[in-house]
């Protein structure tokens, strides 16, 4: 182990002080590999659980495990000040992009707003298309009633209409479906049975800042945190259906031409 110095204690304080307020999970490992230090990261019982949920010992977490990675080998200290500084760039260039504002809700990008970086998804290079519509539910034939009422509406109002079984761009279906929302204008979502995929695909939408038009057989199925928002109820018999054409060309009307 490598004895501190002023010299390297400063040069220490001065890569914590960006790697506690930049790095991630994937900055950690990438350093840990460039050392061959990947049981000091790995190992290390509270580092990146502390990192995830930004734990008040994170902090500390974080320079102690800088500080034995560094102590492990003179180089080390060089492989991340290099590695740092590549990061550094990146976001620099990155700050040079005009940040994509793809709310649907707010008209006006707001004053406060959240930069993510999620690690399901990759944040697509597509532009939210102002004509469509995005559904989600179940992919199951009891649904094709209400998924073909839903493509009729839209036949006649001009709007693009798109479920993620109609397209195929990535290799991993949710990566299709965060696309389909992220590009879409609006978004229906069926509650209907209280479909566990179409719960996590809401909340994805309503992250996103997108215009949410719930339906459903059953206003029970609703999430109890979600029935303020006024949605659209149906039986799925053709008489049910028709209802359902009728009250979603009004809502959808009125969306798509605000």
């Amino acid at each position: 182990m490598l004895r501190p110095t002023k010299q390297r204690t400063a040069r220490l304080f001065a890569l914590h002080e960006f790697i506690r307020e930049r790095f991630t999970k994937a900055d950690w490992f990438r350093i840990a590999h460039l050392t061959n230090c990947l049981e000091l990261v790995e190992d290390h019982p509270r580092l990146l659980r502390s990192l995830d949920f930004r734990d008040d010992d994170y902090d500390g977490n974080s320079l102690q495990v800088l500080s034995k990675i560094i102590g492990e080998s003179n180089t080390n200290l060089y492989e991340i000040e290099r590695y740092v500084e590549l990061r550094k760039a990146t976001i620099r260039r990155s700050d040079l992009i005009a940040p994509a504002f793809v709310s649907t809700v707010h008209t006006t990008q707001p004053d406060r707003a959240i930069t993510f970086a999620p690690d399901v998804f990759r944040i697509p290079e597509k532009v939210v298309e102002r004509n469509r519509l995005s559904v989600m539910m179940p992919f199951e034939s009891r649904f094709s009633g209400t998924y073909t009422a839903i493509r009729n509406v839209c036949s006649r109002l001009g709007i693009d209409c798109r479920r993620a079984d109609d397209i195929w761009d990535n290799s991993i279906l949710i990566q299709d479906v965060f696309d389909l929302i992220f590009t879409s204008h609006a978004v229906i979502t069926d509650f209907t049975d209280r479909n566990p995929n179409v719960f996590y695909e809401t909340g994805v939408a309503h992250t996103l800042g997108k215009i949410v038009i719930p339906i459903t057989q059953s206003v029970g199925d609703i999430p109890f945190d979600l029935r303020h928002h006024r949605a659209l109820t149906y039986l799925p018999n053709a008489e049910g259906l028709a209802k359902l054409e009728t009250d979603l060309e009004k809502k959808l009307a009125r969306v798509f031409d605000d």
